[in-house]
């Protein structure tokens, strides 16, 4: 009884007028920042953290939420229609979206990750809210061989996202852990394949690494293509409205565009 009436106050609070109007501005300014490359949730908070300072409260940490929830989004658009994934979140979108955009498809992909993004968004909200206390008695619980069987499910999961043949994708995930273990180790402070540079002592940027497999070798092949060539970028609503096809598709998660 007591979460229904949590969930019922809050959802009291988050419908009123100003919370919906700041919520409706925080997502807007988030995702107008989480557009460009290489910024992020947490750098579109502390650029746009001034705007709260004379707002209620409440209010401001609905914005906040907006924003982090706008930038989270955002980032989906540089890499469904130029395959410039600003974040490690975003690099998945460029596996089916940019495909899309390739075949003239742009304005279905926008749509359905704005679709799926808002659905997931949601059915997360409720799922934590209503057995939060459960996700944490068993996460607590957790030991080292529970953490290392989490971690490799992830790794593995990861691999067969590529397509083709999976063996591709786990060199793929080897070559991304030989690459995250370079930097400074976490528990003994010892430097690890730095070899004498201070700039790789903090590790390799994930961003950074995530614009140079996708985003510079689309700038070069793009450079390579001759002018009518180009792939066309416009999106109009009309081009939003996904098929019968597409919904089909898009529910069960099979097959790529």
């Amino acid at each position: 009884m007591d979460l229904v009436a949590n969930l019922s106050l809050g959802l009291s609070t988050a419908l009123s007028p100003s919370a919906l109007m700041f919520c409706l501005a925080g997502v807007t300014l988030g995702t107008l920042i989480g557009v460009l490359p290489g910024i992020g949730a947490m750098a579109a908070i502390a650029m746009l953290l001034p705007l709260t300072y004379h707002v209620p409260p409440t209010e401001a940490l609905i914005m906040l939420a907006g924003i982090y929830y706008g930038a989270q989004y955002g980032g989906s658009t540089a890499s469904i229609l130029l395959r410039l994934p600003g974040t490690a979140q975003a690099a998945v979108v460029t596996l089916d979206g940019y495909p899309m955009t390739q075949a003239g498809r742009a304005g279905v992909a926008l749509f359905i990750t704005t679709l799926a993004s808002f659905a997931g968004s949601m059915i997360g909200v409720v799922l934590l809210a209503g057995f939060a206390p459960m996700l944490a008695a068993v996460a607590g619980s957790f030991r080292a061989p529970e953490y290392f069987a989490l971690m490799v499910l992830g790794l593995v999961a990861a691999a067969m996202l590529g397509q083709g043949n999976p063996l591709r994708g786990l060199i793929m995930v080897v070559t991304g852990l030989v690459l995250g273990t370079v930097g400074t180790d976490l528990q003994t402070g010892t430097f690890r394949f730095v070899f004498g540079d201070q700039r790789l002592t903090d590790g390799l940027g994930l961003v950074a690494v995530a614009m140079g497999l996708f985003g510079v070798s689309e700038v070069i092949a793009n450079a390579a293509r001759p002018p009518n060539a180009q792939p066309d970028y416009r999106v109009n609503w009309r081009a939003m409205i996904p098929t019968r096809e597409d919904w089909r598709r898009g529910g069960a998660g099979r097959g790529r565009e």
